[in-house]
């Protein structure tokens, strides 16, 4: 019988690591104009499974909200429906699946949100001794500056380490347990897949961009150059800022006048 029950909590954040539990089987995909309710067949991740639980279906966070024995359903909303390859779900087609990360559990991986930046294009696929490379293009170059050689990226939710990045494509290297336990075996050149940069160097851009303003006379409204930002966090970082303008502890290597100082990295968390 299928569950349709309130959620036991409400999720606010879900956090997974790029390990892939499963590869489930997409059993229906309702189109609602640009939103989707996907229904997926799987085992290990129904386990435990309740309704809000967060699982990551090719790397992007869903929100369970009805399950059987054999399947679970969340919806798609607009966005989401925009920014991933979710849309172009069919019946009979495979996901990767990972269930949130529970408190005290391991992290096999990286810090995976569930939350994609964008679409990128497999270029080539080659294989070097055990191992495949992939070559993807971003659909957007602008999320090449997050991508670092030897940092973390996740690719259809798998955590990945990038090989090499230039200013067009990066690639990554799998191994013979990875392609064979994800749906990137079935990945070829010209398929599309869900890429997440590190969370943490878009950190490292937002606070850099609030002390950039705050040096540059903007002030404690957090309107730095880029910044987007509104409410309670953007006036938090740019008031941190410029608590921490003058001191003389500065590790920015730009010059003290950059509000980038040790004492707000301490008072933010970072130290």
């Amino acid at each position: 019988m299928a569950k349709t029950a309130q959620s036991r909590r409400e999720v606010e954040e879900a956090v997974f690591t790029g390990i892939i539990e499963e590869i489930g089987t997409m059993r229906r995909v309702a189109e609602h104009g640009p939103s989707l309710e996907l229904t997926i067949e799987a085992a290990k991740v129904l386990e435990d499974i309740r309704i809000g639980d967060s699982i990551a279906v090719n790397g992007v966070c869903l929100t369970v909200t009805r399950y059987d024995s054999r399947t679970f359903t969340a919806d798609v909303m607009p966005e989401t429906y925009r920014m991933t390859t979710l849309s172009e779900l069919k019946p009979g087609g495979k996901v990767n699946l990972e269930r949130a990360m529970q408190a005290g559990g391991r992290y096999g991986g990286h810090i995976v949100q569930g939350h994609i930046d964008g679409v990128g294009v497999i270029r080539s696929r080659v294989k070097e001794h055990n191992a495949v490379v992939f070559t993807v293009e971003p659909d957007d170059a602008r999320q090449l500056k997050y991508i670092v050689p030897r940092g973390s990226i996740a690719v259809d939710g798998i955590s990945l380490t990038v090989v090499r990045a230039d200013n067009r494509t990066f690639t990554v290297s799998i191994i013979p347990h990875t392609l064979a336990e994800t749906v990137l075996a079935d990945k070829h050149p010209g398929d599309r897949v869900n890429l997440e940069t590190d969370i943490l160097g878009r950190y490292i851009e937002r606070l850099l961009q609030f002390g950039l303003a705050d040096a540059d006379g903007s002030g404690g409204d957090g309107a730095g150059p880029g910044s987007g930002g509104t409410g309670g966090s953007g006036s938090r970082a740019s008031g941190a800022a410029g608590s921490a303008r003058g001191s003389s502890s500065g590790r920015t290597g730009t010059g003290s006048g950059s509000g980038l100082t040790e004492a707000f990295l301490r008072e933010n968390g970072f130290l």
